[in-house]
């Protein structure tokens, strides 16, 4: 069986979207399946017209051209009317047998699209719902006539899709909301490479050292700076943890819209060298820089976008043996057993995240507790084989569908 991709963007770009592209790709391909790779023009606009990064290669869709692309609110229809064209073009060269697209519905909409066109079957794959990231992006609010419009597109897109899959129970329970069969849905968490995250608990004198971060306790933070994750929550529960701990240091590792922000915001605070930003770190460097920190936080805020989606770094940390205090949003409840394989602190609290993160630092035994179950449940639950297994189920009832309402491969 061959699959194509339809994806709003790829890498070289570092996200948590396409670091799970790639595993879920490299499994497929592990499991004797073909794989091809178009991304929509919005974040890998292209040229050249197909670009190779390590061991996959991505078909580009160019920038979108005319008029539409200029005009306030019409600017979606094209790039859907450019996905669509290079889409058709791809199916043409790769013959696939199955199209598969990931969140938003900017990218399904083509698939669909295409899969009348040449009979082919469609999944279509929620990460996250577009309308709650425009919100969290500032362009949009909750219940405004844009959220509606663009929360409608992704309704109608999840019913005519053959099959849905979902990231996190809560998305399932969302899309069965909008009217979409639950035997359609397919669950396919978010995992981890367990041989790639070994367990190493504890941090390292060298590891600090290379960062300038001292005797420690080190907390950390690693991933995207959006303003849904709370760090600057987590910056101003710092001072409190440094009036019991003053050797204590954050360690802020990535990049990303609240950048700037979060750099003025430490220095307003007189941090000092008790925040420490290093800006964006190659992906193959992540691993050495989980063995500078002792505590991993996940201060997200609550809101329908973390209530409804769960994250993948938390899994991560724990795959490394590191103890997680993460905000008690829906989310982070799906990933994490309170007191068992992580902590929880009320989200949005400045003192119970505080309070958490001294609890964590000063009990030694609670987190080696928390180290050996969160790795265990990682190994158990959340590898990306198993995950990515699921897939059979979610290509087989999108084929069943099709064949059912008489779509047949147009030859040719």
């Amino acid at each position: 069986m061959k699959i194509l991709h339809v994806l709003d963007h790829s890498l070289p770009i570092h996200t948590g979207y396409t670091l799970r592209t790639r595993e879920i790709v490299l499994h497929q391909r592990a499991m004797g399946w073909q794989t091809a790779h178009l991304t929509s023009p919005r974040a890998n606009p292209g040229e050249p017209a197909r670009e190779t990064v390590g061991e996959l290669s991505f078909l580009r869709t160019p920038a979108p051209a005319g008029p539409l692309r200029a005009l306030p609110g019409l600017w979606p229809l094209a790039e859907m009317r450019a996905t669509r064209a290079r889409l058709d073009e791809a199916v043409r060269e790769e013959r696939p047998d199955l199209l598969h697209a990931h969140s938003p519905a900017l990218d399904a909409w083509p698939a669909i699209g295409a899969g009348r066109r040449f009979g082919l079957p469609v999944v279509y794959e929620v990460r996250g719902f577009w309308e709650d990231a425009a919100v969290d992006h500032g362009t949009t609010t909750e219940g405004a006539l844009r959220y509606r419009a663009t929360r409608w597109l992704e309704t109608q897109a999840l019913r005519q899709a053959d099959a849905v899959t979902a990231i996190c129970h809560g998305l399932a329970d969302d899309i069965a909301a909008r009217g979409v069969p639950r035997e359609r849905i397919t669950l396919i968490p978010n995992a981890v490479d367990t041989t790639r995250f070994a367990f190493s608990p504890g941090s390292t004198a060298s590891a600090r050292a290379a960062l300038g971060l001292g005797e420690g306790p080190v907390v950390g933070f690693l991933g995207s700076f959006y303003a849904y994750e709370g760090l600057a929550l987590l910056l101003r529960a710092l001072p409190e943890v440094l009036r019991a701990m003053p050797a204590a240091r954050l360690l802020l590792v990535g990049e990303g819209e609240e950048d700037a922000r979060l750099r003025a915001l430490a220095g307003e605070l007189g941090l000092g060298a008790a925040a420490v930003f290093t800006g964006r770190v190659p992906n193959h460097q992540i691993e050495a820089l989980y063995d500078a920190v002792d505590v991993v936080a996940f201060p997200r805020l609550p809101m329908r976008l973390t209530e409804l989606v769960t994250p993948l770094k938390p899994l991560e940390a724990m795959a490394r043996g590191k103890p997680v205090l993460a905000s008690d949003v829906g989310g982070h409840r799906e990933l994490i057993e309170d007191g068992r394989t992580g902590l929880l602190f009320a989200a949005g609290d400045q003192a119970a995240l505080s309070a958490g993160l001294l609890r964590l630092l000063g009990e030694p035994d609670l987190r080696a507790g928390l180290q050996a179950r969160g790795r265990d449940y990682v190994e158990r639950e959340r590898t990306w084989a198993r995950s990515v297994d699921a897939y059979r189920r979610a290509y087989r009832i999108a084929a069943e569908r099709a064949r059912a309402r008489g779509r047949v491969p147009v030859p040719g």
